[in-house]
């Protein structure tokens, strides 16, 4: 098992828009789930309805997803705060 064993750190993980990109899947799910439910005839004859069902859970779960991205990038701002507040109050070492 040791062979396996990584020679080097992880890299840090990559911060960007997080809240923007999970926001635009999240669009793109239910305007993918609303192009094709004219479609559901169609879907239904063939056995692919499960295509848009799919959609629509990616949507709703999209949501759920923005939430949580929301509630951590004020989680990480409010550390930040924090941590910087705390630095400001430290006495300076003579």
């Amino acid at each position: 098992m040791a062979k396996w064993t990584p020679k080097h750190e992880a890299p840090e993980p990559l911060e960007g828009p997080v809240v923007a990109t999970i926001t635009g899947g999240t669009i793109v799910w239910f305007v993918l789930f609303l192009v094709q439910l004219p479609f559901y005839g169609w879907f239904d004859d063939h056995g692919h309805t499960w295509w848009l069902w799919t959609c629509l859970a990616g949507g709703g779960l999209g949501l759920i997803g923005i939430w949580y991205v929301r509630k951590r990038d004020a989680a990480i701002k409010r550390a930040a705060a924090e941590r910087q507040a705390e630095g400001a109050k430290a006495p300076a070492a003579d």
